[in-house]
């Protein structure tokens, strides 16, 4: 495998380290292949949210494969699945499964030419949609970790539509739209995670969909870790936005691999087969990875609560830290909303990828490898965000906390 792992960023390259190898995981906890145990602040880059090896989900699953891994046909599943999501998104009348995150953002800018009529696509500085040759252009995640602002492999012709706008700066796109009478739509991680967690800033988001309604450009929000993580409607229900199309992936499948777009009719019905846009995948709804879902979704909406005490718990532990920081001298900011948060070692807020870029990549490197140390597993990249799940109960948050105490000791150079 090339540099012995699957996705770049598990290889622990950006923190000067070598990845550790899972064995299991339960609850909120990973044991690698030498037993060694951490408290797991990653859930799998965010698709984890009831814990590890759920029980209910393992059930579920298991049930699931005794009835056959993959048909090759529809099921009743895919339909209570689609049913599920568009009672949760007000935005979502039709719905469309696939097998990943990154062929919901494909499949979307494919729709959204394909309605419009038209070719470009904004996207913002640090925002990762997946790889998608369109949308690797000034990416995040992965690629920020790296330092690498393209990907090679990409051609000038395909790049050429993909125009870069700035996180909460509204005039960067206006300023594109009013120059450009091609865009076809804009996609944007309405929270951030792919560049650590950066929230919208007060009216970003309504002056978003403003421009978008009054040019004729397709609103898509890239909603693989914020959708049902955050709330159960995304992060559109918490800032009443209603984008064109959403794009949905890691919660709904319960830990398996899962991906999905949606949105209003008049747009989806333009797919294969009713309309000319293609768009097909073999596993696309396996009934595995939807029946793991459904539960995980219904498990969410039978248990709201479940979103205020994520909330409590990474506000609890955002205070916290930044106490234990200031005390100890380390300069060190915290972005966070429900379930989700990011600790950049910087002196400045965090409000935009520039703002981000500039936080100290050695101290983290050395939070990193300290909290490993302790048998705490955060991102091994400081451009990436951290989960708790509803396994991460008092004792978890405690051990996080003392093991904080003896870290931010000598952690500045």
């Amino acid at each position: 495998m090339p540099g012995g792992v699957n996705s770049p960023v598990r290889a622990f390259q950006s923190v000067h380290d070598e990845p550790f190898y899972v064995r299991r995981g339960k609850g909120a906890y990973l044991y690698d292949v030498d037993e060694n145990c951490y408290l797991d602040y990653v859930a799998s880059w965010g698709a984890i949210i009831l814990g590890h090896a759920d029980d209910g989900v393992v059930n579920e699953a298991k049930q699931a494969i005794e009835d056959g891994t993959s048909y090759g046909a529809c099921h009743p599943y895919e339909i209570e699945m689609a049913k599920l999501i568009a009672g949760a998104f007000p935005s979502i009348e039709l719905v469309r499964l696939t097998s990943s995150g990154t062929e919901a953002t494909m499949s979307a800018i494919r729709l959204a030419r394909g309605f419009t009529g038209k070719s470009g696509v904004i996207k913002f500085r640090g925002c990762y949609h997946g790889h998608l040759d369109s949308l690797l252009v000034k990416a995040g995640s992965g690629l920020a970790t790296f330092g690498i602002p393209d990907s090679k492999g990409i051609l000038p012709d395909l790049a050429k539509y993909t125009f870069i706008a700035e996180f909460n700066n509204i005039e960067s796109v206006r300023a594109i739209a009013e120059g450009n009478q091609d865009i076809a739509c804009v996609i944007v991680e309405p929270v951030m995670g792919n560049m650590g967690v950066v929230l919208p800033e007060n009216g970003f988001l309504k002056g978003l969909e403003m421009i978008c309604r009054d040019r004729g450009i397709l609103l898509i929000f890239d909603e693989v870790i914020t959708g049902f993580r955050v709330a159960y409607g995304g992060a559109q229900h918490i800032y009443s936005i209603r984008p064109d199309i959403t794009c949905l992936g890691k919660v709904i499948g319960g830990g398996f691999p899962i991906g999905a777009f949606g949105g209003r009719k008049e747009i989806m019905e333009y797919l294969a087969p009713l309309g000319a846009v293609y768009q097909a995948g073999t596993l696309s709804g396996n009934p595995v990875a939807v029946r793991a879902g459904i539960y995980v979704l219904t498990y969410l909406k039978e248990h709201p609560e479940a979103y205020a005490m994520m909330r409590e718990r990474v506000d609890a532990l955002k205070g916290t830290m930044l106490e234990i920081a200031r005390r100890e001298g380390v300069p060190y900011r915290v972005n966070s909303i429900t379930g989700m948060f990011t600790g950049f070692f910087a002196e400045q807020d965090v409000h935009d990828y520039g703002s981000a870029s500039v936080a100290n990549r050695m101290i983290y490197e050395r939070f990193f490898k300290r909290m490993l140390e302790e048998g705490i597993f955060f991102a091994p990249s400081p451009f990436e965000a951290s989960f708790v799940t509803l396994s991460h109960g008092d004792k978890e948050m405690t051990k996080t906390v003392e093991a904080c105490e003896r870290v931010f000791k000598g952690l500045m150079p």
